[in-house]
C-alpha cells in the first residue's frame, strides 16, 4: 500500500514554498528521515520551478507525492507545450551558471528521473527516492508492513 498526497496549484511563484512545506509535514509525519525529505523537497521545488519558467499555457499544475514502506515518488505535471528532455540534465552545468541546473540537482538527489512529453498537452516529471524508513515509521505502519 502507498500513501498519496495530490496537490492542484496556480502557475505562481507563492506555490513553491506551500509545496516545500506542505511536502515537509507530510514527510516529516510519516517518518522519511530528515535528510531523505530535505532531498525530495528540494527536487520537487526544481521540478516546480522548471514548471513557471518554462510554462507558459495553462494555470495550474500538479504534483503528486506517494510513500510506500521503501519508496517515494514524485510525478508534477504541467499543460505546457512540452520539451526535450534527453539530453538535459546530464552534463555538468557551468559553475558560473544561474540557469539550467534544476534538471541536474534533481538528478542528483534522486534515484531514478523519467520525463515524458505529451506534445500538446504538458510534461510529466516522474522522480523516485529510495528511503531507509525506521521501522516504527507511520508510513510503514499505516501501509500495513508493520504491525502495532
Amino acid at each position: 500500500m502507498e500513501l498519496r498526497l495530490t496537490l492542484f496549484l496556480p502557475r505562481d511563484e507563492l506555490s513553491i514554498p506551500v509545496v516545500r512545506r506542505t511536502l515537509d509535514g507530510a514527510l516529516k509525519a510519516l517518518g522519511v528521515p530528515r535528510d531523505e525529505a530535505h532531498d525530495i523537497e528540494v527536487a520537487v521545488s526544481e521540478a516546480c520551478t522548471n514548471v513557471l519558467d518554462h510554462v507558459e499555457q495553462g494555470e495550474e499544475y500538479e504534483i503528486t507525492c506517494s510513500v510506500s514502506e521503501d519508496l517515494a515518488q514524485i510525478e508534477v505535471v504541467d499543460t505546457g507545450s512540452g520539451f526535450d528532455s534527453e539530453g538535459l540534465g546530464r552534463v555538468e552545468a557551468e559553475h558560473t551558471a544561474e540557469e539550467g541546473r534544476g534538471i541536474q540537482l534533481i538528478r542528483a538527489l534522486t534515484d531514478h528521473v523519467q520525463f515524458e512529453t505529451r506534445p500538446g498537452d504538458g510534461s510529466i516529471v516522474r522522480f523516485a527516492k529510495r528511503l531507509n524508513l525506521p521501522q516504527n515509521a507511520p508510513a510503514k505502519v499505516l501501509s500495513g508492513t508493520k504491525s502495532r
